[in-house]
């Protein structure tokens, strides 16, 4: 399954959506479907990994993956690694000021959320090219910006970014041999060098 920008969108989430649901290793897929969300966006297939109050797939408040997440992600990553689209991945937060220490916010732990992500997906099914950026926005980017310490807000983004396919290469004229022949010229004979006599013919 590649991921084109004119690919219609319902294949999309139908394919990584259905292995996920059948993916054996995620033995509380039941609990945490409703916390995986896939949205079509300009950049490609959006998945977000929500969080709730009382954490989803990272210890609350901290940057480490609980098993839930470990599973999950393992999971995304063998199914994402058969594409040869890029990922990007992005981390967030809510707008709550982080509390537990005075040199860390949630700057810090956006984007090691974010990393952490990147980390176990390299090492379990990406390329390790196939990662083109990883981000941390904070509470910059709120999922629902009208309840800003809304749970949903901590969360982890995956973008599987489209391939522009380049379709005017199949359009473009393929000059090929014998096609537009140059025109026929008629040889002419080799003047003769300037001074020289021409040699009268002699019979035997």
């Amino acid at each position: 399954m590649y991921l084109y920008a004119t690919q219609p969108q319902g294949l999309r989430t139908h394919c990584i959506s259905r292995e996920l649901t059948c993916d054996q290793q995620i033995t509380n897929f039941d609990k945490l479907k409703n916390q995986i969300q896939m949205t079509v966006t300009s950049e490609g297939l959006r998945i977000e990994l929500l969080e709730t109050s009382n954490g989803t797939f990272f210890d609350s408040g901290s940057p480490s993956l609980n098993n839930d997440g470990k599973d999950l992600l393992l999971a995304l990553s063998q199914e994402l690694g058969k594409l040869p689209n890029n990922i990007s991945i992005e981390g967030h937060t809510d707008a709550k000021p982080y509390n537990g220490r005075a040199d860390y916010g949630n700057w810090e732990l956006s984007t090691d959320r974010a990393n952490a992500a990147r980390r176990i997906m390299q090492e379990n099914g990406l390329r390790g090219n196939q990662i083109s950026q990883v981000r941390g926005y904070a509470d910059q980017k709120l999922r629902v910006p009208s309840n800003p310490l809304e749970p949903s807000n901590r969360r982890v983004s995956l973008i599987v970014q489209y391939i522009v396919k380049d379709e005017d290469d199949d359009d473009k004229p393929v000059s090929t041999a014998g096609e537009n022949p140059a025109p026929a010229t008629s040889e002419k004979p080799t003047p003769a060098i300037a001074g020289e006599a021409a040699q009268p013919a002699h019979s035997e």
